[in-house]
């Protein structure tokens, strides 16, 4: 069979994979706090007919000649920059100016996140849709009483509320973690990541204190970042790369329906 029909199946399947990778991201346009995937693709084996051979006996090196087989896929890899605000006038609703991730506790597991819709439960803790705790430095969860009359949020993350009696009190200090490399975590679902052994250990600390974090900004949320103009032309891209591809194996096909013809 011709080499030319095994390159053009990897080359559908890739841009197949291309397809799901951006049908992801414009389903979560607007998810809060998602980051958008990218994939990239890198050539397979190739098969040498001519070996490469160095220069000598009176004559001049030479370059292999090499057939490639196709292509496949290299990285799927999310991009972690800055989505665009937007602004709710919900005091629970936070969003993050700089790299840092919320931390929130469920099933005994911390996991991380941009999503900054947030809520109160029945007991004045503040937890995500998920109703996993929001941490606070030092760990901890961060709980406001049933009996306060208002509570605000400080871009340093501190929370503070008015009690029954009118005097401010506070429920703690928001924890924001951040990643030496946070393309290597791993979604989870929910909006959330985990930690994985390439995304490095996260150092937690305060919003705007010595792990460069960022602030926290109350009554506004973080949307997603993905580009729908770039999605669709990167949707026409693979259209069309998935269409060439099919013309290779169409053409392979009619060359070798020709050499079967020969016996006729």
């Amino acid at each position: 069979m011709l080499r030319s029909m095994y390159a053009g199946i990897s080359g559908m399947k890739n841009s197949q994979t291309k397809l799901d990778v951006i049908g992801n991201n414009i389903a979560n346009v607007n998810t809060t706090g998602y980051k958008k995937a990218n994939i990239n693709f890198q050539d397979m084996l190739s098969q040498t007919t001519t070996a490469a051979q160095g220069a000598g006996n009176g004559r001049g090196g030479i370059n292999a000649s090499q057939i490639g087989l196709g292509s496949q896929e290299g990285a799927i890899s999310n991009t972690h920059t800055q989505g665009f605000r937007q602004t709710t006038n919900n005091p629970l609703d936070f969003a993050i100016q700089g790299d840092g991730m919320f931390v929130v506790q469920g099933d005994n597991t911390n996991y991380y996140t941009r999503a900054g819709n947030f809520f109160l439960d029945n007991t004045g803790a503040i937890v995500n849709a998920d109703g996993y705790y929001l941490q606070a430095v030092g760990g901890g969860n961060i709980v406001i009483p049933e009996d306060a009359e208002s509570f605000s949020v400080q871009p340093n993350g501190t929370v503070t509320y008015i009690d029954a009696n009118g005097n401010p009190e506070e429920a703690g200090q928001i924890a924001l973690a951040k990643f030496s490399n946070p393309g290597g975590l791993e979604k989870v679902g929910g909006s959330l990541y985990a930690e994985t052994g390439n995304s490095g250990v996260p150092n937690i600390g305060e919003p705007g204190g010595e792990n460069g974090s960022g602030e926290i900004i109350s009554g506004a949320l973080e949307m997603s970042n993905v580009d729908l103009s770039e999605e669709f032309t990167e949707m026409i891209t693979a259209q069309r790369s998935f269409q060439a591809n099919t013309r290779i194996i169409t053409t392979s096909d009619e060359i070798l329906q020709e050499l079967v013809n020969l016996k006729r």
